[in-house]
């Protein structure tokens, strides 16, 4: 079940059955990663709608498939926990907001490359809106944003993506820093890049509220994705 504390997203008209949940509590990640399956699952079997849940976690490190345990730099800070999605170490805790994604591509398109440059397309609209430019780059994953006030060729992370795939149905997705403490990236190289650092809405002087945020990104999603609705 998904946790006590989640409610539906305010709903709009529309042409998918995306159904939107939104989590007010930090949701423990194990639980979140139960919920995920068991609704990616039903997805695939045609039993649910896709789903779109925002949420934050307690602090915790998760290792992707391609994590190199040397960059764990301090493995009793908080807890790790290994994880089926592609990458390697992230952080996720309060003031990041997660949106796990799941969406059936065998209905949609089924090309992971495209669906992966939808979720960075998605982040970057969102950014927008707050008159941050986020960019990609083709030799690291996620969403980054220059910082020539810090040095020549600096760029700073502030989303990361996430994702993986069963019977074409996705799951896991994105991570935008709006608020975090980003002391605690400092106990991982995150992504396994350390020539760059981490930065966030409220670290770039964009002070905003989590449902702001929230709001933004169901409008800029329906914009790449298509419409939603809630279940």
């Amino acid at each position: 079940m998904v946790n006590q504390s989640s409610r539906p997203a305010p709903s709009s008209d529309a042409s998918h059955r995306v159904e939107w949940r939104v989590s007010d509590a930090p949701v423990p990640y194990e639980e979140a990663v139960a919920v995920m399956e068991e609704r990616a699952a039903a997805i695939a079997a045609g039993e649910a709608p896709e789903m779109v849940w925002l949420l934050e976690h307690p602090p915790l490190y998760t290792a992707g498939t391609s994590a190199d345990a040397r960059d764990l730099l301090t493995p009793d800070r908080f807890p790790v926990f290994k994880t089926g999605r592609g990458g390697q170490y992230t952080y996720h805790g309060p003031g990041q907001r997660v949106a796990y994604v799941m969406l059936d591509l065998k209905r949609r398109k089924p090309d992971v490359r495209a669906y992966v440059q939808d979720l960075e397309r998605w982040l970057i609209a969102a950014l927008q809106r707050f008159n941050v430019k986020g960019e990609v780059r083709d030799d690291r994953v996620g969403v980054w944003v220059r910082r020539p006030e810090k040095g020549p060729g600096r760029e700073d992370k502030i989303a990361a993506i996430g994702v993986r795939l069963r019977r074409w149905v996705t799951f896991h997705g994105i991570s935008l820093n709006v608020d975090p403490d980003l002391d605690h990236f400092t106990g991982i190289v995150p992504c396994g890049i350390s020539q760059h650092g981490v930065t966030s809405l409220a670290d770039l002087g964009h002070l905003v509220s989590i449902p702001e945020v929230d709001m933004v990104l169901r409008e800029t999603f329906e914009e790449v994705f298509g419409e939603s609705e809630t279940a």
